[in-house]
């Protein structure tokens, strides 16, 4: 865990349509509002040289494009993100929250993709040893009602390869997420997703002040 005295470490997880990017605006502002400062990012990318390895992960173009590929590329981009950007805000003493990070690994390469579990802890005690999130906010919901609002959003066509997988992809990625928050009820704090925006932000306030203290 992040010493007090240093910045914080919260992240975002969930399935496609979750809310993540609404969740991290409302997230970095009730911080700055309590006079925090907060640095907002996502993955993969959050680095001019990261966001162009997200871009090959995501587009994928017309080359194979394997699991374990994918998952090199993650961690890639993920190294990159450190050492440029989560580490030197957490040194200055920022709040630093992520739109994803190694749980999205553990949940949509691992489980959905069927990479090694154990492959996947290895590149993250490769990549972050001595890192973890200090604060997981899950927002959870209904792999339907997800799919529904991701393609509300991007129309016709799936922005990225992710979007374009099938309803049984992200059940087994859903699954694994509340599997891992079932393991880490400390860290990991379940949002009901599916609720009214109002709903969501009031979830947020509680699950905030349940791990970081934060009232």
């Amino acid at each position: 865990m992040t010493a007090p005295s240093a910045g914080r470490f919260i992240t975002l997880e969930g399935i496609e349509g979750a809310g993540k990017s609404t969740v991290a605006h409302h997230v970095a502002k009730r911080l700055t509002a309590r006079g925090i400062r907060a640095c907002m990012t996502r993955e993969p990318g959050g680095t001019p040289l990261a966001e162009r390895v997200r871009a090959i992960v995501l587009e994928g173009g017309g080359e194979l494009l394997t699991p374990v590929t994918e998952t090199l590329l993650m961690f890639a981009a993920r190294s990159i993100h450190l050492d440029n950007l989560i580490r030197p805000a957490l040194a200055r003493g920022e709040w630093v929250v992520c739109d994803r990070f190694t749980d999205a690994t553990r949940a949509y390469q691992a489980a959905g993709r069927g990479v090694s579990r154990a492959w996947i802890e290895e590149l993250a005690q490769a990549v972050h040893p001595q890192l973890r999130p200090d604060c997981t906010l899950l927002l959870d919901l209904p792999v339907a009602t997800g799919l529904a609002r991701s393609k509300k959003r991007a129309g016709n066509a799936p922005d990225d390869r992710f979007e374009a997988e099938s309803a049984q992809f992200f059940e087994r990625v859903r699954a694994a997420y509340l599997d891992l928050a079932r393991r880490e009820p400390q860290r990991i704090q379940v949002i009901d997703a599916a609720q009214p925006l109002a709903q969501v932000e009031l979830q947020i306030e509680t699950a905030l002040a349940a791990c970081l203290d934060l009232k």
